[in-house]
């Protein structure tokens, strides 16, 4: 019973002549699906425009957001205002080199941001990369002991009980 309704209701929509919204037209179910909006990630960004009052307020308004809004609470930090502090006077080289920092995955740039991991050449060489890791570096020098850091090259595995607490218990942390 339920297949010859959907029968039915398949042939309505292909026998209907009168179409309200183009973006609404009935699709195959083996074609991808169609979508109004485009993702950040097809963002191409050798087609910004920075002559447009406009489009560069768009555009800016669209990174401080990205930079701020990642999901990853220490990159949103970090990143949120490097770009809020900053964002207004890069040229047109230094925003195309902030898309392509904001398109890189979270757990990733945080690792190279931090000095966990050292990043590809691709990234290093990034002029804005340089930029957000060089202020990294600089309040971990001033706001924190060297003890309590992770040693360069290699991951920060430490938990919120990093104190031995009883014995037999793990040394370091929550492992």
């Amino acid at each position: 019973m339920a297949s010859f309704h959907l029968r039915r209701l398949v042939s309505s929509v292909l026998n209907s002549r009168v179409q309200t919204n183009p973006l609404l037209t009935f699709r195959c179910f083996c074609s991808p699906p169609v979508t109004p909006f485009t993702s950040h990630a097809s963002y191409d960004p050798n087609s910004i425009h920075l002559s447009n009052q406009e489009s560069k307020r768009r555009l800016f308004n669209r990174l401080l957001y990205r930079s701020k809004q990642r999901g990853f609470l220490e990159l949103d930090l970090v990143l949120g205002k490097w770009v809020e502090d900053n964002i207004h006077s890069l040229d047109e080289y230094r925003v195309r080199a902030l898309i392509l920092l904001l398109d890189l995955e979270n757990p990733d740039l945080w690792k190279w941001i931090s000095g966990q991991e050292q990043p590809p050449e691709s990234i290093n060489i990034n002029p804005v990369f340089a930029a957000v890791r060089e202020g990294v570096m600089k309040n971990l020098e001033s706001h924190s002991a060297p003890e309590t850091r992770a040693t360069p090259g290699k991951p920060w595995v430490r938990g919120w009980d990093d104190i031995k607490k009883f014995p037999g218990g793990s040394i370091t942390g929550n492992q």
